[in-house]
This record gives C-alpha cells, structure tokens and sequence, in this order.
C-alpha cells in the first residue's frame, strides 16, 4: 500500500468516484423506470406520474458522471481502454442502446394524451430498457471483477474473446445485484419526492422489498464468486480493510432498513446511498492496483506524466463549473417546495 498516494491512483481513484456518482444519481433513474414497470394498484398512474416528476428535471445531467469516467478511462489509461472497449465491446453497445431508447422513450412518452395508444407503447420501451439496461451494466462488470477479460490474440476463437466472459454464472449475479441495487435507491428515493403518505407508503413497502433482493443478490453473488471470480472473493474476505468495509456496509444497510421501517425518509437516503457506494468501493479496492486483472495495472496502463498532470488540472478547472451548476439544478428541482404536482391531492393523476 506504500504505493498508493501517486498520481495514476489519484486518477484511478477519481474514476470510480464519477462511476459512484453515476450509481447514486444515474442508477436510481434506471431504478425509477424499474418501479414504472411494476407500476400496480389503485395508484398506478399516479407512482408514474410521482416517477416522471422525479426523473425529468436531471436524469440528463446525471450522465455526466458516465462521461467523466468513459473520458478519465481512454485520456490516462488508454490500454486499459483499448482493452475494455474491444473486448466487451458487445454488452457495452447492448448496455449504449438501453440508454439511448429509454432516454428517447422517455422523452416520446411525453407526448399524445392521457391513454394515448403510442405514449403507452414508448412506456413500455422506457420502462423495459431502464430494467434490462443495469443486467448488462453489471455483466461489463463481472468479467472484470473476474479477470475473465480475455485480450485479443490471447483466445482461440471469437466465441472465447467476446462472448464467453460476459455470459457466466458470476457476470449474470452481478447483473442482478446491480439490478438490485438501482431499484432499492430508486424507491428509498422516491419516497422522498411527494408530500402524499399514500404514494409514500406505496414506496416504502418497494424498498423494503427492494432491500431484501439486495440481500439475496448480494450473497448469491458472493457465493458465484468463489468458482467465478476466486481473487475478488479472496479480496472482499480475507484483506486487512474487508472486515471494517462489511460491518460498514452492514450498518448503513440496517439504518437504511431500519430508518424506512420507522418512516424517517431522509435517513433511509443517506444509508441507502452508502451502503451501494461501500458495495462498489468494495470491489474497488479487491481489484487494486489492476484495471483489467491480471493483465494491466494502474501504473502500466497509465498515460505519460505530462498528459496525467494535464487532465488533473482540467479536472480541477471542470469541477469548479461542474458543482456549482449541479447544486443550482438540483436546489431548484429537488428542494423544499419542488413537490410532485397532485401529490397533496390523495395521488391523484395531473
């Protein structure tokens, strides 16, 4: 660990920072499209419309974090890059395609009147991508958690390069974790965004849910570790941080759980919010100091010093723009009195 404060690992360590952003904001946009799906009772329209009302102001600007982790990946680890992109370059371009149409769907659903034939088919288009979009999200993840990413010139066939690594037991787990994971924020999420107990409880009751899918995900996933990816599962068991890092993330997943059993909202968030963010971390730190285990490390796969120093001042530059804009758009749509419409009115659809 001696080598740790350098600039490639700052980097690296910015990276997964934009990746946790995008979980934390992003990933509960997904998780949102997951509960319009399931979308049920009496007060079906209205948790649609509470989800609409949720998403539409900033699920554009939250894929920003994408953007900044994408550009991080290609400008100071360029090999790791080639590496990723060319052989995971189908369920990345399956994982590009479900955001494209759940945002296009997203934003065709807007039009035609209520009961519109065509508004409720880019519905189901919205509803199904932000559901089938995290799965292989987590399946680019898996094979790298794995180091089952196999180089090109290292297989024997393109069946053993591109497709085998994406589709096994322990990179179908972690789809699902992901899946998981994205839904719980969401409703923990959600439960925050009207003032109508009756919607509230209705996402309550999906998070706790939510919580338990988690719990199930997250140890089927662990136990495919050990025959799947055995050095991540040897990371996140036997490391001098494994322990502190599983009571943390076990004591905000019982706040979480706990604090929306009691009904104080903003404190199931906050736990919420930690308790995925320790999770990534977790696999952050079992795969140091390698980027695509066990072929490319940090170090090797850095860009020159010079373009490094360079892009951590446009960082720095970036971010000074970035904060501030972000806390504008957020304070105006997210903040005290921005309240879904019809939500003090017994969830009644506007």
């Amino acid at each position: 660990m001696a080598d740790l404060p350098t600039l490639p690992n700052a980097l690296a360590a910015i990276t997964v920072l934009a990746l946790n952003g995008y979980v934390l904001l992003g990933g509960a946009d997904f998780g949102g499209g997951v509960w319009d799906l399931f979308a049920s009772g009496p007060r079906r329209a209205a948790q649609r419309a509470l989800i609409a009302h949720a998403i539409g102001p900033i699920w554009e600007a939250n894929h920003v974090w994408l953007i900044v982790v994408i550009v991080l990946l290609f400008t100071c680890f360029p090999p790791a890059f080639a590496a990723l992109a060319t052989t995971l370059h189908i369920p990345l371009t399956l994982m590009l395609l479900g955001i494209v149409l759940r945002g296009s769907a997203f934003t065709f659903r807007a039009y035609g009147g209520e009961g519109d034939l065509v508004q409720a088919r880019w519905g189901v288009v919205f509803a199904v991508a932000s559901t089938a979009t995290p799965v292989v999200l987590g399946m680019c993840l898996g094979p790298l958690a794995a180091g089952a990413v196999v180089l090109p010139g290292q297989g024997r066939g393109f069946v053993e390069v591109f497709v085998a690594p994406w589709l096994t037991p322990f990179a179908l787990g972690v789809g699902f974790l992901t899946l998981a994971l994205f839904a719980f924020l969401a409703a923990v999420y959600l439960t925050l965004e009207s003032d109508d107990p009756a919607l509230r409880e209705d996402f309550r009751r999906r998070a706790l849910g939510a919580a338990a899918a988690v719990f199930v995900t997250a140890f089927g996933t662990l136990g495919l570790a050990v025959a799947g990816a055995p050095r991540m599962a040897a990371g996140l068991v036997r490391s001098v941080w494994s322990l502190p890092l599983h009571v943390a993330a076990g004591v905000a997943a019982l706040t979480a759980i706990g604090a929306l059993w009691t009904r104080h909202f903003g404190t199931a968030r906050v736990a919420a919010a930690a308790q995925v963010s320790l999770i990534l971390w977790g696999w952050a730190f079992a795969q140091y100091p390698y980027l695509v285990p066990e072929t490319i490390t940090i170090q090797a796969a850095a860009a020159p010093p010079v373009t490094l120093r360079l892009v951590a001042w446009v960082l720095l530059a970036g971010a000074v723009v970035l904060f501030p804009s972000l806390f504008y758009l957020f304070r105006v749509f997210k903040g005290s009195g921005a309240v879904a419409p019809g939500a003090a009115r017994g969830g009644e659809h506007v």
